[in-house]
């Protein structure tokens, strides 16, 4: 392989039009789009519509003339295409945590007999917080397994077993569909979150059986920062789904203000309080990058990026390990490797306009979103990490001073 092979692919890429679809700034190599999308070229425009003839001319009228109240829903079935969501099965609202909660919550209810919630120790921190927070509260047992034990961890006692898709740090992607199967066949209710898989490959929550799933809009959805999240609740159980947070939007009929909470019907009772209007307008005009995309050519492609980037990381870089799977079955769309000194790597390699990220202890992380990135993209990162571990550069004291956003 070589650059002008790169150049090659790219010139043969389905999907390099979608490139166009967003705003990237010139002589950047943006690999951090797992932790922050780019901004899509047209949402600005949406944005201001929203602003200046929505809010500013109509007031509150829009709630009903622009239909501000059902964002939730309509952006949620967008979305829902995207993981393979039943219509009607997925409410964009609040952050991810939020809806770990109500999903945690909700599940275990579906459960009361049993005691036992497991995850595993690669999944998202604040994830663990929030199950642990409901295990402590409901005197039930968190049990945090390795990743390669979940299956065996699976038993009578589980209620709940709720995983991260994809491992933040390394990329390693659970098989949904097995651990689905294992623990509805434990009789225990799954949860995941989709967090580094919504946008980046096809997900199919309906035919896997899934129970619940939540995810984010800021990664691979390109929402923008802070953008609303997404609960799922399959419908089979939207009957018994029980919301912990009893907000007014999850009512029935909330504007009869009446004092007793009765649940309104379907994914609508996964809802909780007034809508981000303005999060959510961004969450759907970015959405429409997607309209036309064939998710399993983004995967096609996404495994190209990641394997061409690990190729060249192996062979250029010994002082390096890359820890992301070679199983295409088994990894998302990102590659993460090992160096004792991975932060002012990572630093050096932004100095440089490479933009990735780093996770503690050691872990250089980097995000191939296949909508708008290219393969000589890939080539010339793999040379500017070459360069850099190579030469020492990351040593200057200044790729060491670590600011409050890793």
């Amino acid at each position: 392989m070589t650059r002008a092979d790169c150049e090659t692919l790219d010139i043969e890429d389905p999907l390099a039009a979608v490139r166009d679809r967003f705003t990237l700034p010139d002589g950047v190599i943006y690999l951090d789009g797992n932790s922050l999308g780019p901004l899509p070229t047209h949402v600005p425009e949406r944005l201001r519509q929203v602003v200046e003839e929505q809010w500013g001319t109509d007031l509150i009228r829009s709630w009903n003339t622009h239909h501000w109240a059902d964002l939730p829903y309509r952006v949620g079935d967008r979305i829902g295409r995207l993981v393979g969501a039943e219509a009607g099965s997925v409410a964009a609202a609040d952050t991810t945590s939020v809806n770990v909660y109500k999903a945690i919550d909700a599940a275990r209810w579906l459960r009361p007999d049993r005691r036992v919630i497991v995850t595993d120790s690669s999944n998202f921190p604040t994830d663990v917080y929030v199950m642990r927070g409901v295990a402590d509260a409901a005197g039930l047992e968190l049990r945090v397994v390795e990743p390669g034990h979940v299956l065996e961890s699976i038993d009578g006692s589980v209620a709940v077993v709720a995983l991260t898709q994809v491992d933040y740090r390394t990329g390693r992607r659970h098989d949904m569909g097995t651990i689905t199967a294992a623990a509805h066949d434990a009789g225990a209710v799954v949860v995941w979150d989709l967090a580094h898989s919504v946008g980046a490959f096809p997900v199919a929550l309906a035919d896997v059986g899934a129970d619940f799933a939540v995810g984010c809009g800021y990664k691979y959805l390109n929402g923008g920062p802070g953008a609303p999240a997404f609960i799922y609740v399959a419908p089979r159980h939207h009957a018994e789904f029980r919301n912990p947070i009893t907000g007014w939007f999850g009512h029935a009929a909330p504007f009869e203000f009446s004092l007793e909470f009765v649940p309104a019907e379907g994914i609508a009772r996964a809802r909780v309080g007034t809508p981000h209007v303005l999060g959510l307008a961004a969450l759907d005009a970015a959405l429409d990058v997607f309209d036309d995309i064939d998710m399993g050519a983004v995967r096609e492609k996404s495994l190209g990026l990641t394997d061409l980037f690990m190729d060249l990381i192996e062979a250029w870089v010994d002082e390096v390990s890359v820890v992301t799977p070679r199983n295409p079955e088994r990894r998302g769309s990102q590659v993460s490797f090992r160096h004792a000194h991975a932060f002012p790597i990572v630093q050096a390699l932004i100095a440089r306009n490479v933009i990735g990220d780093f996770r503690t202890p050691d872990i250089a992380r980097f995000g191939f979103a296949a909508l708008y990135l290219r393969y000589v993209d890939v080539w010339d990162a793999a040379v500017a990490v070459r360069e850099v571990v190579g030469s020492g550069e990351w040593r200057d004291p200044r790729h060491a001073v670590r600011s409050a956003v890793t």
